[in-house]
């Protein structure tokens, strides 16, 4: 197989984890005899640095041109303090998605039972616990008309939703559904908005469609609650964009740690795949970021955008054999860790790439 890939570092961490989903997806096109050639291109806060936008035009021709892209992370605190900038890097972000059409961003819950001691959570209410999140990406208040009183004393955001755009995740939510267990929790405030009330409306109708798959609907201070009491009670979730931000950024507890979580960003092209943390500045060029969630992003592209299941498989079950020998980023350490298995960045990726190629090794 020969496919173009656009990796796009981003900002902070971005930068040290995306160096290891790429030579994750190196191993595996070097382990399966595929020809992966790569380019990389800007975004964010180094792109307005370099060239006064968060997503050049040359960064979009590029993207627009690839196969499948892997992405790291923006952002920068010197925004987070100064609301009045008028050009942000999550601007290149939502840019990005509007000019590809990644209307569905899937966030899988993938709980490694080395973890479960990991989490905030109890151990016996997380075991057994697999989510899938069909998370809406591109409406919602993130796109909606904005306004801010120039005496800054009004700001509104404009909350909207298309019938369309609602039936067509809905769709790749319930065919999901069909492929695991048959179990779909819609999530809205149907109660108080009047997006949730369209929403709940379409969900309705398309569930007509999959008259196999148990559907409920949920109000979303609800499914927080519930998702904290009883994950194990959701298989697929579907939800607007900004609950679903909410929720799977809560759901990364359940996993032990942001630096878990994979994501993939899908339309019906190019795909893009990030892990679900942030930029985190703090402990950027640390040597310390968790890159599993980065390379479990190279498994997604493999297996949804290429359809390479067992090199994907490959990835992933090398993440977890490299957990089962103990070995740890900070951010998944417990008091029972032995410091001789708490790994840097770098380290740890290694370990992963080792693992692949013992999983090759094992499947011939």
């Amino acid at each position: 197989m020969e496919k173009n890939i656009l990796v796009i570092p981003g900002d902070g961490i971005g930068q040290e984890v995306t160096k290891w989903g790429k030579a994750s997806l190196e191993k595996i096109a070097d382990l399966y005899g595929h020809q992966f050639s790569f380019d990389e291109a800007i975004m964010g806060h180094v792109a307005i640095e370099a060239t006064g936008s968060p997503l050049p035009e040359d960064t979009l021709n590029k993207a627009k041109n690839s196969d499948a892209i892997l992405f790291g992370a923006i952002g920068h605190a010197k925004y987070d303090n100064d609301p009045s900038a008028k050009i942000r890097p999550e601007q290149g972000l939502l840019k990005i998605r509007k000019e590809l059409g990644l209307y569905a961003n899937l966030r899988p819950i993938l709980l490694f039972d080395e973890l479960l001691d990991a989490s905030s959570l109890k151990p016996e209410i997380l075991r057994g616990t697999d989510i899938l999140f069909f998370r809406e990406l591109t409406g919602d208040v993130y796109f909606g008309e904005k306004h801010k009183a120039e005496d800054g004393s009004f700001a509104s955001d404009l909350m909207n939703y298309h019938r369309y755009e609602i039936e067509r995740i809905a769709v790749k939510a319930f065919e999901a559904a069909r492929l695991r267990s048959k179990r779909l929790c819609s999530v809205d405030k149907a109660n108080v908005l009047e997006t949730s009330r369209l929403w709940r409306d379409v969900v309705q109708e398309v569930s007509k469609q999959y008259p196999d798959v148990e559907t409920e609907h949920m109000f979303i201070d609800n499914a927080a609650m519930q998702l904290v009491k009883n994950p194990r009670k959701f298989d697929v979730v579907l939800t607007a964009n900004l609950f679903g931000d909410i929720l799977t950024d809560e759901a990364s507890q359940i996993a032990g740690s942001m630096g878990m979580l994979a994501s993939a960003s899908v339309g019906d092209g190019t795909g893009f795949f990030e892990p679900i943390h942030g930029s985190a500045h703090d402990i950027a060029g640390r040597n310390i970021a968790n890159p599993l969630a980065s390379i479990l992003s190279a498994a997604l592209m493999l297996e949804i955008s290429f359809g390479l299941k067992e090199e994907a498989k490959a990835i992933t079950n090398a993440v977890s054999d490299t957990l089962k020998a103990g070995y740890r980023t900070t951010d998944i350490t417990n008091i029972s860790t032995s410091k001789d298995y708490i790994l840097g960045t770098a380290d740890m990726g290694a370990k992963v790439l080792e693992a692949i190629e013992a999983q090759k090794q094992v499947v011939q």
